[in-house]
């Protein structure tokens, strides 16, 4: 029970925000209306796959300097869940385009970038199923891995805010916190992002723990 405290607050936590997230009141805005709600769910989970893109990306340097198979494992299955949560943050936002600016999809920059993103992280998963010798793949998954990361960083957290964007904090729109990510909503917003990260560290684990199994099995 004490090593499952965590995953317990993963729960309360989504519970609560869903809940929540659906119940509070939430600022009236022009254009926005009701679907601001969806930054408890959008938002949060592209939080998480950057954490846990984060994390699989700390492994990979790990995994080049000591070639424990280990540490590719975590590596992988911290980019496999990075990329579920990425798919649904693609999922979320495509709806609330669809709600607030009248398209399924529009040219934007930050929407192209995250395609981009989610394209290069797919490639990975190519990449890693092309390869059959265990060593060879771990190194040239890692290095690729560092590159898919940098690539990230480049297209949704740094070009967005050079060119003209629709997403709010880029293109010099202000940010969600500077105009209407109120008291009551930073009260959801906050254990949203906590929750749906235990969420993906719990699936990373249980993966984890079915490729230990697959191994062992093998052997």
């Amino acid at each position: 029970m004490k090593s499952n405290w965590w995953k317990i607050i993963c729960a309360a936590f989504l519970i609560y925000t869903i809940i929540a997230g659906f119940l509070i009141d939430v600022p009236r805005l022009p254009i926005l209306h009701e679907t601001i709600r969806n930054q408890f769910f959008h938002v949060c989970m592209w939080f998480a796959m950057m954490i846990l893109f984060t994390v699989s990306i700390v492994f990979s340097i790990r995994h080049l300097s000591s070639g424990k198979q280990e540490y590719d494992t975590i590596a992988s299955e911290a980019t496999n869940t990075g990329i579920m949560f990425g798919v649904l943050g693609l999922i979320t936002g495509s709806l609330w385009a669809r709600y607030t600016w009248g398209a399924w999809w529009t040219n934007d920059v930050k929407l192209n970038g995250a395609a981009i993103t989610m394209l290069t992280y797919f490639a990975y998963l190519v990449l890693r199923n092309a390869l059959t010798d265990e060593q060879k793949r771990g190194k040239v998954s890692a290095v690729y891995n560092i590159f898919a990361y940098v690539m990230m960083f480049v297209f949704i957290l740094i070009y967005p805010r050079m060119s003209d964007s629709l997403h709010p904090g880029n293109g010099g729109n202000p940010g969600f916190s500077k105009y209407d990510l109120d008291n009551t909503m930073r009260l959801v917003f906050y254990p949203a992002v906590i929750g749906w990260t235990l969420l993906g560290v719990w699936i990373m684990t249980l993966r984890i723990r079915i490729q230990k199994i697959k191994l062992q099995t093998e052997l």
